[in-house]
């Protein structure tokens, strides 16, 4: 019997929407200047590769300075932003952004220096760039979030077990990301997001922490596992039956997530009306 044959762009198979692609997508800060910042270095190293080879290496030097600032500028953004999302969060150990300024500062000083061999001019150069990128893209955070003095053991250990849990996160996406299908990249951003919200959940209220245990744990472990081996899997032969298994996966994922966030959150409201119940009876014996 024959079959009709339904592909990716066939007239009846479903389709997702383009928009559909960017759900849950965020733009980052400071795109476009981190666009351009990455750009630079390539714009420097042209004129380089037509000097002589002791101002050359100079110049390379410079360059190559300029594109680890670039990528620590990145990363900084990335790790603010992931930072001002959180309710209980430490700061980032490594100030990215600030050591972005510096690298930046030292490879426009190189590449000066390389042109003209004036070290005043270099030095000048570099202390300039160096703050106009602070201007342009901030200092790091130095205080950590929500962890007060008071409390610092379980707010740091609360701290601790959100962090693992958005390491797992990000594993799982990576994962995804690698099979290079947007719609399944779609999916994980969306249960990634109903995660987090989880995360968020336990943070307004550490005392939820113990009855998310094993989510933030045991079965974040297992979707990031599962996510690997299927990303292995797929890419070295491409199984549509495969992919609809892992489709599911995700499904089943967001469901269970959210559905455990809003039992978290119920449980919360059922303690506040208990406490109010119980400060309203000690408020009618105090007033007889």
């Amino acid at each position: 019997m024959a079959q009709r044959f339904q592909g990716e762009f066939s007239p009846n198979t479903p389709q997702m929407s383009p928009a559909a692609h960017f759900k849950g997508r965020r733009p980052m800060r400071f795109g476009a200047r981190l666009n351009i910042y990455a750009g630079l270095p390539i714009i420097a190293l042209l004129p380089s590769l037509f000097q002589p080879v002791s101002a050359m290496l100079v110049d390379m030097g410079g360059v190559a300075s300029l594109a680890f600032a670039a990528w620590l500028t990145r990363e900084g953004v990335k790790a603010e932003d992931a930072y001002q999302l959180r309710i209980v969060a430490r700061r980032p150990v490594i100030p990215r952004k600030m050591l972005g300024a510096v690298f930046c500062g030292i490879g426009a000083g190189l590449l000066v220096w390389g042109g003209s061999w004036a070290v005043t001019n270099a030095a000048a150069i570099a202390l300039f760039v160096g703050i106009l990128h602070l201007l342009a893209f901030g200092v790091d955070p130095f205080e950590n979030k929500g962890i007060t003095s008071s409390n610092t053991a379980a707010e740091r250990r609360l701290a601790e077990k959100i962090d693992a849990a958005e390491t797992l996160l990000q594993e799982m996406r990576a994962a995804v990301t690698r099979t290079g299908q947007s719609d399944l990249e779609a999916r994980m951003i969306a249960f990634q997001q109903t995660a987090q919200s989880m995360f968020r959940q336990i943070e307004s209220d550490p005392r939820d922490l113990n009855a998310a245990r094993r989510y933030l744990g045991v079965y974040l472990e297992g979707a990031r596992d599962a996510s690997v081996k299927f990303a292995d899997l797929y890419n070295s032969q491409p199984d549509p039956a495969l992919k609809s298994r892992f489709e599911g996966l995700l499904d089943d994922l967001e469901r269970d997530f959210a559905a455990r966030t809003g039992q978290l959150a119920q449980t919360d409201t059922a303690d506040l009306d208990l406490d109010i119940e119980l400060l309203r009876e000690r408020l009618a014996r105090e007033t007889r």
